[in-house]
């Protein structure tokens, strides 16, 4: 009894620690941040913001300025004269607007300006104006305007340099270890048409995420990385203007390098990300932020439009479908990317900033630990039902601590990766329970599987334990592999020594038989068999086998230069494949068999790797093999060799290497040669002129495969090898055209 309590409490123990185990690695995860584990996170804060938005205050001292449909239809298409853009901008000045700031670019000078249209070689002899109006520039008289108020103009990020370069006008204070060094980093900048980047009293970025970045926008810069320095984005420059302010803070660590903690403009703290951007809180779309530009334009006096540009920061923006500013929020909306701006400036001024720090993180990560530990001391007391249970309640503990501190103080609390941690350790951990009690099952199929193969075992279970005898037929492709030079290697080491070192090489070579999909039928001595698509489909199996064999010819050679194979001589391999129908299935008698295969392809197989060594080369394939796999594969025609048991001799091929080999320019070549002295052979040529056309192959294979050297050493001695009665036939099966015609 007492035994049984220590066994229990000891299981108990391990089950604890390996829930322990689970945790820590959470942690580990957790801390490496993975991109799902990101994406998992953002949706969630999405779905917070979803289920309460943030409020619309019309009181707040923001508008927009839409340069709508409408206006785009009463004005013209965009871009729109300078001169018609320094009048709305005179008339948002007059009627008290605290600040304009401009969410486009004004990259190229004024296409309407007289200078510029007296100079258009299309409109010469056309045009005409008054002499005093021929130098007439309108960017000057829109910079002028701009001049006048407080303008902030837009430029944008963009990877390639031109024209100036680009500054902010407002002072950047840092406090810390340099933190905007950590800022989100843009190439360079569009640069504003002059003297407009003078005249204005800011300028700021009017992108909403980096280069590149598509989909929602959940974060926005405060400030941009400049390569002229930081740069604020445009709703803070803005604000900036409006409120006079000569200078900007950035808050950072004081112990790190480029870490970003908060922006402060005036009497405003910005709570940002390590690299100063900033999280929006969105509202829906409200139609009562825009003021229509062809409103302003067409009634410049209307106390009405007084009434909503008085003191309030103006940004002049578009929400026309044709001008492509168009963004989509956490809310699932698609927006005009000055809106974006707009929801910046009031959740700043309205105080509503949502904020996630590193404390914020360190908590997520102790509600895991807290949820993984519910888990482990429930379940491994009272079972996994309790444990769900207490672990439901927890998780509910959590998502409401989430919804609070979102609700209430405006900061951004991850519940997924606590539930979905949670949820992860409880499904483990029962499976931990399910696996432990299956674990003599487990023994007994680990001892079975000494002696019979893994999918057979397979087969057992999938059938009840009820294996009959019997196979099906099907094509498959067999490999025989034999070790050439094993007598010397067996004289130059004891038996012992020998088996290790047998051990070595067939686990390197077998390793790169089930690389390629390959099932492994037996080792026979110092030889090899394996085949090809079955017990499951390889629809490319004798490509398979194919690079399987070229495979096991590069592992040999490393496997030669291993220490294993210090100060014993090299060994070789000689490899046949073969493509053909056979019995696959359970063969032997009522009480054991084997799970292999029978047919004339196996003989074949074996056959063909027998005459590696009249070939004089290490590879050798069927007919059938050349067949499925010539346009895969740099294959060259070795002649027909004489196959034990067939009456008629069989075509073979030498298999040099793949299909990035059979393109190269050096094997074109040697096919070339190759066929050429093919031809010559088939021709009954002298010898003296086949040794040549030999001696010239063996010259351009040491460029492509040293080891085909032997191979065309030994064709002066094999030439009827090349002229067997069936060779006829083999126009069908040549790799060149004009080898082809030869033969026929």
């Amino acid at each position: 009894m007492a035994g049984k309590i220590k066994d229990k409490l000891g299981r108990r123990l391990i089950f604890r620690l390996v829930g322990l185990g689970l945790i820590l690695l959470g942690c580990f995860v957790r801390v490496a941040d993975p991109y799902p584990i990101q994406m998992s996170r953002l949706i969630y804060f999405d779905i917070l913001q979803r289920i309460s938005p943030r409020e619309y205050n019309p009181d707040l001292p923001i508008r927009v300025l839409d340069i709508d449909e409408q206006s785009l239809a009463n004005w013209g298409q965009w871009p729109w004269p300078r001169t018609l853009l320094a009048q709305m901008v005179q008339t948002l000045g007059e009627n008290g607007a605290a600040a304009i700031a401009f969410d486009m670019l004004f990259v190229e000078p004024d296409r309407y300006s007289p200078a510029r249209l007296l100079n258009d070689p299309a409109l010469d002899g056309i045009l005409t104006v008054e002499r005093h109006a021929e130098k007439l520039d309108y960017d000057v008289l829109f910079g002028l305007e701009v001049a006048h108020w407080p303008v902030v103009m837009g430029t944008a990020a963009r990877t390639s340099q031109e024209g100036s370069q680009v500054s902010s006008k407002a002072g950047i204070v840092e406090i810390g270890e340099n933190p905007t060094a950590g800022l989100v980093s843009v190439p360079y900048w569009t640069p504003i048409a002059p003297p407009l980047d003078r005249s204005a009293a800011g300028i700021g970025g009017v992108n909403v995420s980096p280069i590149g970045g598509m989909g929602v926008v959940r974060r926005v810069p405060a400030l941009w990385g400049g390569p002229d320095g930081a740069l604020p984005a445009l709703s803070i420059e803005a604000l900036r203007v409006a409120l006079d302010a000569p200078y900007i803070l950035v808050e950072g660590s004081s112990d790190e390098d480029g870490i970003v903690f908060a922006v402060e403009l005036g009497d405003f703290r910005l709570p940002t990300t390590e690299n100063g951007e900033v999280w929006v809180r969105y509202r829906r779309d409200q139609p009562d932020l825009y003021l229509s530009a062809n409103a302003i334009l067409q009634n410049p006096n209307d106390p009405a439009l007084r009434s909503e540009i008085e003191g309030r920061i103006i940004l002049v923006g578009t929400s026309a479908a044709g001008l492509f500013d168009r963004h989509q929020t956490a809310l699932g909306e698609t927006v005009p990317g000055v809106s974006i701006h707009a929801q910046i400036l009031e959740q700043i001024l309205a105080d509503e900033m949502l904020s996630r720090s590193d404390v914020t993180s360190a908590l997520e990560l102790l509600s895991f630990i807290l949820l993984g530990l519910i888990v482990i001391g429930v379940m491994s007391s009272f079972g996994a039902v309790a444990s769900f249970i207490a672990g439901g309640v927890a998780a509910a503990v959590v998502m409401a601590i989430s919804w609070l501190a979102f609700q209430n103080q405006s900061v951004l609390f991850d519940a997924t990766f606590p539930l979905a941690g949670g949820m992860a350790n409880f499904g483990l951990l029962a499976g931990y329970l399910f696996v432990s009690t299956e674990r003599e099952k487990r023994v007994i199929r680990n001892t079975f599987s000494h002696y019979v193969a893994s999918e057979i075992l397979d087969e057992m279970e999938a059938n009840g334990h009820q294996l009959q005898l019997g196979g099906e037929s099907q094509e498959i492709t067999v490999m025989f592999s034999d070790i050439r030079g094993f007598t010397p290697l067996s004289e130059s080491v004891s038996a012992t020594d020998l088996v290790a070192l047998l051990n070595e090489l067939f686990s390197e070579i077998g390793d790169q038989i089930l690389d390629e999909r390959g099932t492994i039928d037996k080792f026979i001595g110092d030889a090899v068999m394996a085949f090809w698509n079955a017990p499951l489909p390889v629809a490319d199996h004798p490509c398979r086998a194919a690079l399987a064999a070229l495979k096991m010819r590069g592992a040999l050679r490393a496997f030669n230069e291993s220490p294993i194979m210090r100060d014993h001589p090299a060994i070789a391999l000689a490899t046949g494949c073969a493509t053909g129908s056979a019995c696959v299935g359970n063969i032997g008698s009522r009480s054991r068999f084997n799970y292999t295969v029978i047919g004339d392809v196996v003989n074949v197989a074996a056959r063909i790797e027998q005459n590696c060594r009249h070939v004089d080369y290490d590879i050798l394939v069927s007919q059938t093999v050349q067949q499925a796999t010539k346009s895969d594969l740099a294959l060259l025609e070795a002649g027909f060799v004489d196959l034990k048991g067939k009456s008629e001799p069989e075509p073979v091929f030498v298999l040099v290497g793949d299909r990035d080999l059979a393109g190269t320019e050096e094997f074109l070549a040697l096919m070339a040669a190759h066929d050429r002295m093919l031809t010559a052979i088939r021709d009954r040529a002298p010898m003296p002129v086949i040794s040549d056309l030999c001696d010239a192959c063996t010259k351009l294979a040491s460029e492509v495969e040293p080891g085909l050297g032997n191979f065309y050493r030994a064709i002066p001695g094999r030439t009827a090898d090349f002229r067997a009665e069936t060779q006829a036939g083999m126009a069908v099966f040549s790799h060149h055209n004009g080898a082809g015609k030869a033969a026929e």
